[in-house]
């Protein structure tokens, strides 16, 4: 074995033994970029200082005051291993797996938010947290925050205080990604449910790159109380790895089996015999021959999940959300200037669908990294809120937007004007964003779609309030009341 040491963690590891696909080869990642000086923060139930993000944490703060400070915390609590294996999916170097396990964004600095008490989390403590990133964001100059929990109660945003705040950060320059949640069927709930924030769905790829096998995960999705459709888009939300929290009997147990694995026959039957207990195997793993044994050992690491050293798969959006909150700290690392409507418009403007599952459950698709980080290079116009968004009313006029700087044309149809194309026509402006405007209409419901290029029908990315179209896709709602 060897040793493995930073300024709090020393002990001996065994050769890490690798069983599903790292996150940069899984999503076709563009490595070179790290989420270098982009600040992250996290709003979970607690966190353990854990060798994967050392030295990068740059605030703590716990809205019950039970850990007044980060770096003090030597022993690893229940509440500690949900929000330490978030951060580390995001950020994580993979220092425990030879780098093997690293996040998207594994030098983004961070700052973590325990919203916990008692182990508990409430709507009170989360709004908490978000009060408290709110007004500290630009003292830790925070671009993004990640949010893998829920409230307690769904409700509608504009009655939320939860919704409320998230929509505040969005405003002021945060970018926000958020866990849809893993209950297929029940609504998306705040902070998911709010209008700005990246509300996170989930999919397998089922451990292998070919696309045509992968599976959706049962997210939450669909019509909020408001009737926005969520989830926008959708990541990996099985076979991730994340570290296990160090010091438990899990640890204790992974590292014990990974080394008895790692050894030659004439040395297995020697330490067998001293840490079969260690291990948590039962006594009489010593009567099996070395083959025997070796087979089993090898069965309770699949049974455990157990997919490294230190390293397990984890499943649920509780991960894809980091994953997404990392690939959002790539595109501002690739372009600061970018703000959080126009972060929002390419990373649904990139995703792909996958063809054989419903776009209700799937919002515009599978997060593209590569793609996303190469528009948000391309970037070159300053996009603010007034550039997104549903249709509003300027006067006696409703005016749409649609951002696409390589569109040729952009055309505007729906049922106020019996679906017909080259009617209504799109003006860009030098900002980047295409404009149409029409005659207030009569109250009521229309749909409708933008026409790109004369070929490509596309709802409105900037709008939330959208029904299936019988095609694999979305109508966009306009509601005049």
């Amino acid at each position: 074995m060897k040793t493995f040491q930073t300024d709090d963690h020393q002990h001996p590891h065994a050769p890490n033994r690798f069983a599903v696909i790292p996150l940069a080869e899984k999503l076709k990642a563009d490595s070179r970029l790290t989420g270098k000086n982009v600040r992250v923060a996290f709003l979970d139930a607690g966190f353990f200082p854990h060798p994967d993000f050392a030295g990068r944490v740059v605030a703590f703060h716990d809205v019950a005051g039970e850990e007044p400070s980060f770096h003090a915390i030597r022993e690893a609590a229940g509440h500690h291993w949900h929000g330490t294996q978030t951060v580390a999916v995001c950020a994580g170097s993979g220092a425990l797996s030879g780098g093997v396990y690293r996040g998207l964004a594994p030098a983004a600095e961070l700052v973590l938010v325990k919203v916990s008490d008692g182990g508990r989390i409430s709507d009170a403590a989360i709004e908490k947290g978000l009060e408290w990133v709110l007004e500290n964001r630009e003292k830790y100059r925070i671009r993004v925050l990640n949010i893998s929990l829920g409230g307690d109660r769904d409700a509608s945003f504009r009655e939320s205080r939860i919704n409320a705040l998230a929509e505040k950060l969005v405003a002021a320059g945060v970018s926000v990604t958020v866990a849809a949640g893993n209950a297929a069927g029940a609504p998306v709930i705040p902070p998911a449910s709010a209008p700005s924030v990246l509300t996170v769905g989930g999919f397998s790829d089922e451990n292998q790159f070919a696309a045509e096998n992968f599976e959706l995960y049962h997210s939450n999705f669909g019509a909020t109380i408001d009737g926005l459709i969520k989830p926008e888009l959708i990541a990996p939300a099985m076979h991730v790895a994340a570290p296990i929290l160090p010091g438990t009997k899990d640890y204790v147990q992974a590292e014990t089996l990974s080394m008895l694995l790692s050894l030659p026959d004439y040395a297995f039957r020697i330490f067998l015999d001293e840490f079969w207990e260690q291990a948590g195997l039962p006594d009489y793993i010593g009567f099996h021959g070395v083959d025997s044994a070796r087979a089993r050992i090898e069965e309770i690491l699949r049974e455990r999940r157990w997919v490294a050293t230190h390293y397990q798969h984890v499943d649920g959006t509780s991960f894809a959300a980091p994953v997404t909150a990392a690939v959002v700290a790539q595109m501002l690392e690739a372009n600061p200037a970018l703000t959080p409507p126009a972060v929002k418009n390419i990373l649904v403007a990139t995703a792909q669908r996958l063809a054989r599952h419903p776009s209700i459950r799937q919002g515009y698709g599978v997060l593209n990294p590569s793609l996303a980080v190469a528009e948000a290079r391309r970037e070159t116009h300053f996009l603010g809120r007034e550039n997104f968004g549903p249709p509003r009313v300027e006067g006696s006029k409703i005016v749409f937007h649609h951002h696409d700087d390589a569109a040729r044309s952009v055309f505007l149809a729906g049922d106020f004007n019996d679906w017909k194309i080259g009617e209504l026509a799109f003006e860009k402006h030098g900002d980047g964003v295409w404009r149409a405007a029409i005659n207030c209409l009569k109250p009521g419901r229309y749909r409708y779609k933008f026409c790109v290029d004369g070929g490509r029908w596309t709802e409105d990315a900037s709008h939330g309030l959208k029904e299936e179209d019988g095609f694999g896709g979305f109508h966009s709602l306009l509601v005049v009341e």
